[in-house]
């Protein structure tokens, strides 16, 4: 739903801030005065609502709940589960954010950069299949990209008879990818989308994007002493393994899906350079060892801060088995080449296939990513694209072609996995702001003229604004 901006965008704001956060509009009736009706009811009354619990936070009601979704929704006959999302409601005037991480969903009030620009309500929903959000008995066949699109647009059909004014889709990494799927399915749901550093691995075995970033990332010195530590941690691989053993014993890691602790080990050192650079700074160069002079355990230690050991064994993999499934399935995955590395690399970068249980079939899909550029090159409208300049996710990011309209792609300089619209460059990010204002139709008159500077309409939160970057590895985006 794209809607012309005029005159009324002034009113918005001043009608948006005269609801009481626990509360909807009064619902007026023929036989008398208006009664105020609450929130938590009008959301419980719609089929297939559940309520988990609800969280006290100033300013807002905070809702965690269930809704009863279709497994297939092709086939909705054939049974349905409940998929978690949380609500942070502020007033039924104000617009709202439709938010996925494309992950577990997070339980705790938080609140996306897009919703405190437009000061409004958020809904957050659970990717499906991430427990508990996962149909019993799961047929991994049904996770697909658009099912989990189809999962937002039926949620979000249900509250728009309630949250009538605008709404926008976010997210960031995978979640910016489920933000931008979504549009390519329901280009008629949202008012706009702002996509955070979301990979578009359009042809799955043309990875040289990714070797043509680690080229000339940072600094030369900085990719040298990455690169030196990761080779230092092959060539020392047996008394690192003996740690790793020692580590996995008292921790109860296992190696089952992956294969034995030798893969394991690989996996998390060839991370390394890739894992520094999506949730690092070029300035955190300065902590990391120096190669030939380094101990064992210095060396242990800066791959396990940077990587972590635990990520491959089974009880790290385990949350993420449906990212990896979909990666194997249709999203793609990165391989790049390590030069430095020589003949160290027993396994070089093992596929998805490697980090899901055997008894959980998975085809590749080719074409999939394909359909999904060529729709948002010709097609986006009212959809913003932010990356990090240091991000090797951002390697293959999402473009725009000719005829699109009022979409934009903007680059955060020396940021990483972490880039939002307060890391862009001043005209970049006064124009992102300005451009969210417009779609969420609260955008104030005196930046519509240009008379004004677009600046986020709700005050800062350092508890409610935090930034939960999923902590994943490089085959996590």
């Amino acid at each position: 739903m794209r809607k012309t901006l005029g005159w009324l965008l002034s009113l918005v704001v001043l009608i948006g801030t005269m609801g009481a956060a626990g509360f909807t509009a009064q619902a007026a009736t023929a036989a008398g005065p208006s009664v105020a009706t609450d929130i938590k009811d009008e959301i419980l009354a719609i089929p297939g609502m559940s309520l988990i619990e609800e969280k006290p936070y100033p300013g807002y009601r905070f809702f965690v709940l269930n809704y009863e979704q279709p497994v297939d929704h092709r086939q909705p006959s054939k049974g349905t589960f409940k998929q978690r999302f949380t609500l942070l409601h502020k007033d039924v005037s104000r617009p709202t954010v439709f938010y996925t991480s494309g992950y577990n969903v997070n339980i705790n009030p938080r609140r996306s950069e897009p919703t405190t620009i437009v000061d409004g309500n958020q809904v957050s929903l659970e990717y499906r299949f991430f427990t508990p959000s996962r149909p019993d008995p799961a047929n991994w066949a049904n996770l697909d990209i658009w099912q989990a699109a189809s999962d937002q647009h039926r949620l979000f059909t249900a509250l728009k008879k309630v949250y009538k004014k605008n709404w926008l889709a976010t997210g960031g990494s995978k979640g910016g990818m489920t933000a931008t799927y979504y549009e390519r399915f329901y280009p008629r749901d949202m008012d706009g989308v702002v996509a955070y550093v979301a990979p578009n691995d359009v042809v799955n075995k043309e990875d040289s994007a990714y070797d043509r970033f680690f080229a000339k990332v940072g600094t030369k010195e900085c990719r040298d002493k990455l690169n030196a530590v990761q080779r230092e941690a092959l060539v020392r691989r047996e008394p690192l393994e003996a740690k790793y053993a020692a580590a996995a014993a008292a921790n109860g890691w296992t190696f089952t899906t992956v294969g034995s602790l030798d893969k394991a080990f690989e996996a998390v050192v060839l991370d390394y350079v890739w894992a520094f650079w999506q949730y690092s700074l070029l300035a955190d160069c300065a902590t990391v060892p120096t190669a030939a002079t380094a101990s064992d355990q210095e060396i242990w230690d800066s791959v396990d801060a940077i990587s972590g050991f635990s990520a491959y064994a089974d009880q790290g993999l385990e949350t993420y088995t449906p990212y990896y499934y979909q990666a194997g399935t249709q999203l793609g995955s990165p391989d790049i080449k390590q030069p430095h590395l020589g003949n160290l690399s027993r396994y070089g970068y093992q596929p998805p296939r490697n980090f899901v249980p055997r008894d959980i079939p998975m085809t590749f899909q080719p074409g999939v990513m394909a359909d999904v550029d060529k729709w948002v090159r010709n097609n986006a409208n009212q959809m913003l694209f932010v990356y990090g300049q240091n991000d090797p996710w951002g390697a293959e990011p999402f473009h725009l072609g000719y005829t699109v309209r009022d979409s934009y792609v903007m680059i955060a300089p020396g940021a990483n996995h972490g880039a939002n619209v307060a890391k862009l460059q001043d005209g970049e990010r006064e124009l992102a702001t300005a451009k969210i204002l417009q779609w969420a139709g609260v955008a104030p008159a005196a930046t519509l003229t240009g008379k004004a500077t677009a600046q986020p309409l709700a005050k800062p939160d350092p508890q409610l604004d935090q930034q939960d970057l999923e902590r994943e590895l490089q085959l996590r985006p």
